[in-house]
């Protein structure tokens, strides 16, 4: 019993990842077909074409400006937990890579700086907004 446990264990372990990324599309999969029968459902019961065009673009998946700061601010702030930690366990290695990941974060924020979001979106934002 225990030899046929041992020998399964690896191949569990392989094909984990393989089962954790097919229960992922499967669900991705599934919310935009039920996401698109209902904007089917909607449009058959809406008349003015125009309200349909809002609908879709409503609807549509936009990808969001990357926020340097922020991400720059959380990484700092993991590098100093990091390089604590490692000053209170006496473990040298996570001085280093705490010190490697504040560096890292402190590189994302001066990029935020230089590299604004868009404010072209805000805008078109705020007109739709004020349309309604």
């Amino acid at each position: 019993m225990e030899s046929t446990l041992a020998l399964g264990i690896p191949y569990v372990a392989i094909l984990m990842p393989v089962l954790l990324l097919g229960v992922i599309f499967f669900f991705d999969n599934k919310s935009k077909k039920e996401k698109y029968a209902a904007i089917i459902e909607i449009s058959k019961n809406i008349q003015d074409p125009s309200e349909i065009k809002n609908l879709v673009e409503d609807l549509q998946e936009r990808k969001k400006p990357i926020d340097y700061r922020r991400g720059g601010v959380i990484s700092l702030f993991v590098g100093l937990g990091l390089f604590l930690f490692g000053t209170v366990s006496s473990i040298g290695i996570l001085k280093g890579a705490g010190l490697l990941v504040a560096a890292i974060g402190v590189g994302s924020i001066i990029a935020g700086y230089l590299y604004p979001n868009e404010s072209a979106e805000i805008t078109k934002a705020v007109e739709d907004f004020e349309k309604k």
